[in-house]
């Protein structure tokens, strides 16, 4: 029980992530903080061999760098380049180049949408909801946590921790 507990948390801190950046641009360093821990937490949980955390443990770490390379040059915010350096351990190297695949393709979905949203007019029901009205109102700004969140959950069955944890 303990150990789908601590799996749990995953997809949990994902929509938790993509959530707070759609309605207010930020991500919480808690929610990436959490999601690291808890992938080691998963890793002692599940028996996981010491091979899979020392794996995790240095994808996070070249993620993060590569991440604050992106945030220096402003193409990745640093709510998004901690949110996917929390995210590695959990991907695995196996994992990567779907992962990416998956949030590419899921970041070009959300750009297409917000471009045809932010072209429409907005409508008088935008003022019930601050946050559709920020959503279209900034133009250069786009919630990507909300494709990394989707990149990590349409690659969660195949990392290593869910493989060990359901078989597969």
């Amino acid at each position: 029980m303990l150990a789908l507990t601590t799996l749990a948390v995953y997809p949990a801190a994902l929509l938790i992530a993509a959530t707070t950046d759609l309605y207010e641009f930020k991500i919480p360093n808690w929610v990436s903080a959490t999601l690291f821990g808890a992938f080691f937490a998963a890793c002692a949980a599940l028996g996981a061999p010491r091979a899979v955390a020392l794996e995790g443990l240095l994808l996070a770490a070249g993620a993060l760098a590569l991440g604050f390379a992106l945030f220096a040059t402003r193409i990745l915010g640093g709510g998004d380049a901690k949110l996917i350096a929390a995210i590695a351990p959990w991907i695995g190297l196996s994992g990567l180049a779907v992962f990416l695949f998956n949030m590419a393709f899921a970041g070009g979905l959300l750009a297409i949408a917000l471009l045809l949203f932010r072209k429409t007019p907005p409508l008088p029901i935008y003022a019930q909801a601050p946050w559709v009205m920020r959503l279209h109102q900034k133009p250069k700004d786009i919630p990507y946590a909300v494709a990394i969140a989707a990149g990590g959950l349409l690659t969660f069955p195949q990392t290593p921790l869910f493989q060990l944890a359901f078989g597969g």
